[in-house]
């Protein structure tokens, strides 16, 4: 928000109700059968059909728009440069806290925009397949701090992302495990050129990384063609984390494989007990220091309401 000497305050951001959203969808109808809904959907967060016609097919008509442009761009440049180069992904960033439901974004939206007509090839990563080994985070003291910009192997990730915009074929990607709370040493995710590639991460719209940085600096972000920031009030989050602590505790967590196998036997009380402490130690201090005050370098914010569903949108003004 700028407020100019004579009172009158801009914004950089058109604010849209969910009404006015929704019908930004114009024509669009794509059929969604009900297990992939159900697929698409992840723990206690609830998601509906009417979600994702309300406010993700409205939002893949505004990123057609953009892929569009990108791609008509790409081809009068090449006219330009009289050559023919490989069209490169268009990369969209999805940043957020903890629990505000980053993931199943992600994923509804790369189900919706492989419906969008050319059916394009759309491919997902996750930045905690950057975060350092547990047993680097162990031997740096740090393990504590799993999510905080420390955590995450920044130059791999940028030189993974450098690589996709780079034009290269194939690209592999780390794996992380979140029943082993660990990376998987064994395993990649390799992406082949799709059309579109999501980048979803808590991490990847910060540009506050500690330390000594010679020559100029690169930042995740640098690499984006839009970016997305899933919003929701700090009272929310905790609930929801909470309440997604419960529901681990209940099922993943009573896998003896499970790295939080020790909180299987929490009883009523000692959960959410458990679950405020971890959020106000770790969770609630990254959001404030690192995580909150990125949320408006996002060309898009999604504004999440008390149970979970898209209120209203942000849409940075071009």
């Amino acid at each position: 928000m700028v407020k100019t000497d004579n009172g009158i305050t801009y914004s950089l951001f058109r604010h849209v109700t969910r009404e006015e959203w929704k019908a930004f969808n114009g024509h669009s109808s794509y059929l969604i059968a009900d297990e992939d809904i159900q697929k698409l959907n992840a723990l206690n967060e609830p998601l509906t059909m009417q979600e994702i016609e309300e406010v993700y097919f409205p939002l893949s008509q505004l990123l057609r728009i953009h892929i569009d442009n990108y791609r008509q761009l790409h081809g009068q440049t090449n006219s330009f440069f009289s050559n023919h180069t490989k069209h490169l992904p268009f990369v969209i960033g999805i940043a957020g806290s903890v629990a505000a439901g980053k993931s199943t974004t992600a994923r509804v939206l790369q189900k919706v925009l492989s419906l969008l007509p050319g059916t394009p090839k759309v491919d997902l990563i996750t930045t905690d397949g950057f975060l350092h080994p547990n047993s680097y985070l162990e031997s740096k003291g740090i393990l504590n701090r799993k999510g905080f910009p420390e955590s995450y192997d920044t130059r791999q990730l940028l030189g993974f992302l450098s690589a996709i915009k780079s034009g290269r074929e194939l690209v592999s990607a780390p794996v992380y495990s979140h029943l082993a709370y660990d990376i998987l040493p064994d395993e990649l995710q390799w992406v082949a050129q799709p059309d579109i590639l999501i980048v979803e991460g808590i991490n990847v719209l910060q540009v506050n990384v500690k330390g000594k940085h010679r020559g100029p600096r690169v930042f995740v972000s640098d690499f984006f063609d839009y970016s997305i920031y899933v919003d929701a009030s700090p009272d929310n989050l905790q609930q929801w984390y909470t309440q997604r602590f419960e529901w681990l505790r209940k099922t993943a967590f009573q896998n003896p494989g499970s790295y939080f196998h020790r909180y299987a036997d929490l009883n009523e009380a000692e959960s959410p007990a458990m679950a405020a402490n971890i959020w106000n130690e770790i969770n609630k201090p990254n959001l404030i220091k690192n995580i909150l005050p990125t949320r408006f370098r996002a060309d898009l914010i999604l504004e999440k309401g008390s149970h979970h569903f898209v209120k209203s949108v942000k849409v940075r003004k071009v």
